[in-house]
């Protein structure tokens, strides 16, 4: 989909720029699936991680490099992996399946659950990250929301740009953000939006669909 390109060579994460279908790696059912990429790197890190105040490894590892910030009543739940430069602000809500690459934030009462952040992405203010991929550089407002369960339950369609749909085949997915996209405060994405790079949402704004063709989007 060539959302992801600025992350080229990232060390773990540079083959998914290529990938046409990158949603799969949401899916535990794919061979190459974030939950257990985030379990194996975080169980095979020999670098010593930083010491933390609450963690739950039950589900799977936590490792946050050593010069990571981390807030007061930050809580990790396993498998989780935060790379060196980034920050966690007080009362953020890491879950299983979290991957944090280097110099990102998530802030005060931010909660991330099977994302996963490329460098330099921002989730600094109230805001919930969901079954979702943010690009490279790419910044939440206050209050944005990522939305990732149709109310119905029912499987999550994907829009491509040409108005085309495909089944993701997920009940759960949050939005394909690409890289350098801004989000507006209290945007609120609706499950399988996808938003290409460079984007600007204004704020208050719902997005459904790919935001290039506004389909129920306000």
């Amino acid at each position: 989909m060539g959302m992801f390109s600025l992350s080229k060579s990232h060390k773990n994460w540079g083959w998914l720029c290529d990938e046409k279908e990158p949603w799969k790696i949401l899916s535990r059912d794919s061979e190459l699936n974030l939950f257990s990429i985030v379990s194996r790197l975080a169980g095979e890190e020999a670098f010593p991680g930083l010491e933390l105040a609450d963690k739950d490894t039950t589900m799977g590892p936590v490792f946050v490099h050593k010069d990571v910030k981390v807030g007061t009543n930050v809580r990790f739940e396993g498998p989780v992996y935060v790379e060196s430069g980034s920050e966690i602000r007080h009362g953020a809500y890491l879950r299983p399946g979290s991957y944090v690459s280097n110099n990102c934030v998530v802030g005060h009462c931010t909660e991330i659950k099977n994302s996963l952040m490329l460098p330099y992405s921002k989730a600094p203010h109230f805001n919930y990250v969901g079954d979702s991929i943010l690009g490279h550089s790419v910044n939440l407002g206050a209050g944005a929301k990522i939305s990732n369960v149709r109310l119905d339950r029912r499987s999550i369609p994907i829009q491509f740009s040409d108005g085309n749909r495909a089944d993701s085949g997920l009940r759960k997915l949050g939005a394909l953000i690409g890289d350098k996209s801004e989000i507006g405060c209290n945007v609120v994405t609706n499950p399988g939006s996808v938003i290409p790079p460079s984007s600007a949402i204004p704020p208050n704004t719902v997005v459904t669909g790919h935001w290039n063709n506004r389909v129920g989007s306000r």
